[in-house]
């Protein structure tokens, strides 16, 4: 599941470098993390939350079976770093 959660967030974002997806099971509750870039935060949120409810909505489907409960959480990520160096006068 992290894997195709993974690969459809890249589709999505400007910045698929700085994607990650983490998976932590605790008990009877796995949750996946999403880690993105502040500037794709709008995109993985999607206008009215459009885009993280699907994405939600694909992972309940995918683990309806199973006994534990599955939480989508998203995260911001570290600002990437600008390319140009910075000189000081």
């Amino acid at each position: 599941m992290k894997e195709t959660i993974e690969y459809l967030l890249k589709m999505v974002v400007s910045y698929p470098e700085q994607l990650i997806v983490n998976r932590i099971t605790k008990d009877n509750l796995t949750i996946l993390e999403i880690i993105v870039d502040p500037a794709d935060m709008g995109k993985i949120i999607g206008k009215q939350g459009k885009v993280i409810k699907a994405i939600r909505t694909i992972v309940n489907a995918a683990t309806i079976r199973d006994k534990n409960r599955t939480v989508v959480e998203i995260r911001e990520g570290k600002k990437r770093s600008s390319s140009l160096p910075i000189i000081n006068l």
